[in-house]
């Protein structure tokens, strides 16, 4: 039944949509982060939210990607779901996105899975991508021969993840990723995605930040953040983890912009991972200060842990129930 009526909403805020982008992961900027003590209006607009269960996860790798880098994303998408020593990715998830519901009293999903992918290594729709075109890069994956990925409109998402040397409308100037979804004018059916891309060669210092200098003020140079040495050894994939676990908040408690976000318009939300941009600790904040984060016998920084032995850099997320930055290597969680 739940899974109907999300159907049923997904299909009508699809027909009242207009031809906005909103829910993107803004680019780092150390004076982007939201005081602690300001007062933050999150509401709920009425929408539903990702509460199948299980979700399945459809990824989609366009361009050519190395197979380790391949490999550190799926660990991680693998570990929402799954059991790893405290301080999890799991509980990450199930601390914060978990606790968000619609009207039904649904919450998000705690069970999400890798259903399917795809590779898109000969750039079907060329290396430079506006940001509607990534609903084209999800109908050629669905429709793809001989070996399409399944069209789910009832339990599916799908992750569109681009490859260093793809270039996309407003990357590195804006965002470093986003969340909508589909048209069914386009695709068929209204299905939530997320795009993330590869900032390794592009913009390390405004999306994969911790994990290089950051680069913001108009992109004239570095200062007042924080590097760190990346928990898995490639700035530009565990910077997209960062930003893949951001959008994926964003989506489950907002997938189709009008369910949970603070401010009046659903062009621009404020949704639970914007609050918290750049926040990975306690002590976080502005002026780049990361925040109190592990450390390796090798020296590389993390702050929660995965399945097969991996470690991650997960962004602090806005927790209703507390009413601030909130993740589970806070003191608070112990």
């Amino acid at each position: 039944m739940g899974r109907l009526r999300l159907r049923l909403l997904l299909l009508l805020a699809a027909v009242a949509a207009a031809a906005v982008f909103a829910g993107g992961a803004p680019v780092y900027r150390a004076d982007y982060l939201v005081d602690g003590n300001q007062l933050v209006d999150m509401q709920y607009h009425m929408g539903p939210v990702v509460s199948g269960s299980p979700t399945n996860l459809y990824l989609i790798w366009y361009g050519r990607w190395d197979p380790a880098a391949q490999s550190v994303l799926r660990d991680f998408l693998s570990s929402l779901s799954s059991p790893s020593p405290f301080p999890a990715v799991s509980d990450w998830w199930a601390r914060t996105p978990r606790l968000y519901a619609d009207q039904t009293g649904a919450n998000v999903t705690g069970n999400l899975a890798v259903a399917g992918e795809h590779s898109d290594s000969g750039y079907s729709h060329g290396a430079s991508l506006r940001r509607i075109d990534m609903q084209s890069v999800i109908r050629s994956a669905v429709y793809a021969y001989p070996d399409p990925l399944p069209l789910d409109p009832y339990s599916g998402v799908y992750l569109v993840l681009t490859s260093p040397d793809v270039q996309v409308e407003q990357f590195c100037r804006a965002v470093c990723g986003f969340h909508y979804f589909t048209f069914a004018s386009v695709v068929g059916v209204t299905v939530p995605y997320a795009w993330v891309g590869n900032s390794a060669s592009q913009c390390p210092g405004k999306c994969a930040f911790p994990f290089a200098a950051p680069d913001y003020g108009g992109g004239g140079g570095g200062g007042g953040g924080e590097v760190l040495r990346p928990p898995n050894g490639d700035a530009g994939v565990d910077g997209m983890v960062i930003v893949l676990g951001h959008e994926l908040a964003e989506m489950a408690t907002n997938p189709l912009v009008n369910a949970w976000y603070a401010g009046d318009t659903p062009t621009a939300p404020t949704e639970i991972a914007d609050l918290c941009l750049g926040v990975y600790g306690d002590g976080g904040g502005a002026g780049g200060l990361v925040g109190n984060v592990s450390r390796d016998a090798a020296g590389a920084s993390y702050n929660v842990n995965g399945v097969n032995g991996r470690r991650f850099m997960v962004q602090w997320l806005w927790n209703p129930v507390r009413g601030a930055c909130y993740g589970p290597n806070s003191a608070a969680a112990a």
